[in-house]
Parts: structure tokens; C-alpha cells; sequence
């Protein structure tokens, strides 16, 4: 049986002919940056958000760092986030000058705890930056509330996570600034990188386009310092093409997630825990078993793919040993580390597919398999 981690070639076929004529569209109009694709699609996302504005640009990276640059984060500022993240959450932080300050997270959820971030916050403290890991929002009541009592702003990492709702709101709305990936293998993918901010602000809508055109508004002219970061019109035109078809492809994801859930009930491992008042989108499907290194051994020998996300933490990551945080730091995220695995999830899983990777997961656990 073949099984993919993500299936982006199927997806495609399925309707090709829609994504072919956007893509010649824009090759016959000769408009490939700033095309009239990409304020359509900054509209359509902003509707599906329920947000006032979108602004594309072009990464998720990108969205993160022009984020903060709107916000004026630099030299000596801190920035109170999650060590459990992909590295760009932290990168971005430190490319201005600005310090990572890190907070464990949630047994359950995985997800930034908010209940420890008051204690940290300095005179130095100028954003907090949740990410909603995997497709299940952080909990974002309690961060609005640290927030505001300290005068706080909020940049969302919703990277894995557009179209995820928090007590009926949608991510990326919420904070001040939410940042999204359209990274191939995210959700709603483009065929490159390509990422959006959104916001609610106007002030800072005007601000975070200023930012990624170079810091002007009129060409060869600067108000603010700035960077190159725009939203290709290829992909544009690609990802409004596959927006109508969003809703859809979460309700597969979870479909498949309720079907793992089913058939890994009681098998040992451990099952991601939603939150009732939260909708999670599945960009990944994580277990968690002690022995996750021997499981994952066993599902490669069995053709089954899978992935680690992630399996160091960014406190003990060597680009940032300056920070000083040390092993034991953060226990919880650190044992996720150890114990974390991602099943394959994507829109065209079968439940075939779906019974063969819970099948060998029970042969593994129940058996005691030895893999060498």
C-alpha cells in the first residue's frame, strides 16, 4: 500500500483544470508582481478570516518578521513566546535584535501556557507571540487579558493553523497581527512559498504593507525601513483558486483525524486532546508514545511514512545557546520532544490507509516488536 505523509499530487489532479487556467491567466496578462490577483486574494482571505485587512507577502517567515517590524520590535526588546515551535517563531525574533523569552506549554494541547506567561513579563516585554500548533488554537482569552493589563501587542503565529477557531473566532484575527503560511504542505498550500498577515487595525494594515514594499509608498521613495517581501501573483492566483475549496479539505482532515482517533482508541498511545471550544483544523495528526523512536522505526519498515515535529526544542537549538536556557528547563516541552510523532494526514486519505497505520501501530504496541 502506498501512503503519502501529504498528497499534493492527487489534490492537484483533482482540479487541475481550475488551478492550469489561473496560472495561464496570469501568464497572458504579463502581470507577475502585484498582479490584480493578489488584492483579490488578500480580499477573499480577509472575508474567510472575518478580518479588516490582508496583506500577502511572501512566506509565513516573512509575515512573522514584517509583523514585528510594524510593531517596532528591535535591539533590547523581549518577545515572550513557545521554546515547541518551528524555528521561524524564534528566528525572526532574533534577526531584529529582540530576545526570545520562552514559556512552557500545555500536557495537552501543546500549545504556549498561558497561565505562566504573567510572571515573565518585563519592562522590556513588548509582544507576545502564541503559536497555534498543528491546527489547534492557543488559548487566546488568557493572553488577551496578560496582554492588555500590560499593554502588550499580539503577533499570532497561524501558520499551521488558518481557519482554526477559538470560541467561534478564527485565528489570526484575534491578536493584533496574525501571520499565516502558505507553505506547499500547509492547508491551503501555494505551489511555493508564500505567506499573509491580517489584522484589524488599519494603522497597522498600512504599516505592515509599507514594511514588505521596501518601507515606501511611492517607488524609489522610503519612510520606513523595510524589506522585499511580496506575494508572487502565481501563487495568488493559485491559492484563491484553492480557497472555495478550504472548507471542504478541513472537514477531510478531520474526518480522518475522528477515524484515527477510532482506531487508536486504547492502543497505547496517546491521542491529540481538542479542546471543546475549539475548532482544530489537523495540519498534523500528533500521537505521543513513550517509546516513539522504536514506533517510528517499526512504521518506516512498514512503509508507513511519519514525521517528527519537533525534535529538539528551540531552548536547547545551538543557533540559541546565547539565551542560556539549559536541558529541564521547560519539562513538558521537552518531553514532547522525546515522545512525538505526526501520522500521515492530508484531504486524500482513505480509510483503508487509515486502518493500515492504525493496524501496525496496535501490532507494534501490543506485540513488543523488536526493530533493528
Amino acid at each position: 500500500m502506498i501512503i503519502r505523509m501529504v498528497d499534493l499530487k492527487t489534490q492537484y489532479e483533482r482540479i487541475k483544470p481550475e488551478i492550469d487556467a489561473a496560472i495561464q491567466r496570469v501568464i497572458d496578462s504579463g502581470q507577475f508582481i502585484m498582479g490584480k490577483e493578489v488584492a483579490e486574494f488578500e480580499k477573499a482571505i480577509a472575508q474567510y478570516l472575518k478580518t479588516s485587512h490582508a496583506v500577502g507577502c511572501a512566506s509565513g517567515t516573512d509575515a512573522l518578521q514584517i509583523a514585528l517590524m510594524a510593531l517596532d520590535v528591535g535591539a533590547g526588546d523581549e518577545v515572550i513566546t513557545t521554546p515547541y515551535t518551528f524555528v521561524a517563531t524564534v528566528e525572526t525574533i532574533t534577526l531584529l535584535g529582540a530576545k526570545p523569552v520562552f514559556v512552557d506549554v500545555e500536557e495537552d494541547t501543546y500549545n504556549i501556557d498561558a497561565s505562566k506567561i504573567e510572571r515573565l513579563i518585563t519592562q522590556k516585554t513588548k509582544v507576545i507571540l502564541p503559536v497555534h500548533l498543528y491546527g489547534q488554537p492557543a488559548e487566546m482569552d488568557s493572553i488577551l487579558q496578560v496582554a492588555r493589563q500590560h499593554n502588550l501587542s499580539i503577533v499570532e503565529d497561524a501558520a499551521q493553523a488558518i481557519g482554526a477557531e477559538y470560541r467561534g473566532r478564527r485565528v489570526g484575527g484575534i491578536g493584533d497581527i496574525g501571520c499565516i503560511s502558505f507553505f506547499p504542505s500547509k492547508n491551503l498550500g501555494a505551489f511555493g512559498d508564500a505567506g499573509m498577515m491580517v489584522t484589524n487595525n488599519a494603522e497597522l494594515a498600512e504599516r505592515v504593507r509599507l514594511v514588505s514594499l521596501h518601507g515606501g509608498r511611492k517607488k524609489y521613495f522610503h519612510d520606513v525601513v523595510g524589506i522585499n517581501s511580496r506575494l508572487d501573483t502565481l501563487q495568488a492566483a493559485i491559492l484563491n483558486t484553492k480557497l472555495k475549496y478550504l472548507e471542504e479539505w478541513h472537514e477531510a482532515r478531520r474526518r480522518a483525524a475522528a477515524k484515527y482517533d477510532e482506531l487508536l482508541k486504547g492502543s497505547g498511545v496517546s491521542l491529540p486532546q481538542v479542546r471543546p471550544y475549539n475548532r482544530h483544523v489537523f495540519h498534523q495528526y500528533t500521537i505521543r508514545f513513550k517509546n516513539r523512536d522504536g514506533l517510528s522505526k517499526y512504521l518506516k519498515s512498514r512503509g508507513i511514512p511519519h514525521a517528527i515535529y519537533y525534535p529538539v526544542p528551540m531552548h536547547l537549538q545551538s543557533a540559541y545557546k546565547q539565551l542560556g536556557y539549559r536541558e529541564g528547563d521547560f519539562p513538558v516541552c521537552e518531553r514532547l520532544a522525546r515522545e512525538v510523532l505526526s501520522l500521515p494526514m492530508h484531504t486524500e486519505l482513505t480509510v483503508a490507509q487509515l486502518e493500515y497505520i492504525a493496524a501496525a501501530i496496535r501490532e507494534f504496541i501490543q506485540e513488543k516488536v523488536v526493530v533493528h
